[in-house]
């Protein structure tokens, strides 16, 4: 079995706590060696609607690209991502890397913008990965969050799951 390592964001503004937790359950069904970034608390971009909890997740898996997009959006389907009456996003789970893979794959694009363009991404990416290369840009993600220009309010949030705490205290004390 060849394990692929992939980077998973997720995020909610509905519920946040349950459906990130829901989230994190199911990703640990069939994830391998799953490991949280800190939970940031994030203004919504692009949309009116309250603030989000968002955070990253990298892990190995087995599955293909197009089996692994097919289970996460069942995941979201689960917490009620496209119920018609739906306020807010319950949950959102989007692939940002998967291996070192660029470029379109039936209409996933890897790796996924956002990560240049939203701190909530690129912020726990650069602190559960930093070392790890951009394979278009070229720099870790450690000095692209080091240099990046986003104008965006973004905080470290306390967060639980499974009883431990994914945001470190250190950081919760600047708040």
């Amino acid at each position: 079995m060849s394990l692929t390592q992939v980077f998973l964001g997720l995020g909610s503004n509905v519920e946040r706590e349950k459906h990130l937790q829901a989230g994190l359950d199911a990703l640990a069904g069939f994830l391998h060696g799953m490991q949280c970034s800190a939970v940031f608390e994030s203004q919504p971009v692009g949309i009116k609607s309250g603030p989000f909890f968002n955070l990253v997740v990298v892990a190995n898996t087995d599955l293909p690209l197009a089996e692994l997009s097919r289970r996460l959006k069942l995941i979201e389907a689960d917490n009620g991502r496209y119920a018609q009456d739906r306020k807010g996003l319950p949950l959102d789970i989007d692939v940002l890397f998967y291996g070192d893979l660029v470029g379109n794959f039936d209409g996933l694009i890897l790796p996924r913008a956002e990560i240049l363009k939203n701190a909530f991404v690129l912020w726990p990416l650069s602190l559960i990965a930093p070392d790890k290369l951009h394979p278009i840009v070229g720099i870790t993600l450690s000095q692209m969050w080091a240099d990046a220009q986003i104008d965006q309010v973004l905080a470290p949030a306390a967060f639980e799951w499974r009883g431990e705490p994914l945001t470190p205290k250190e950081m919760l004390r600047h708040l």
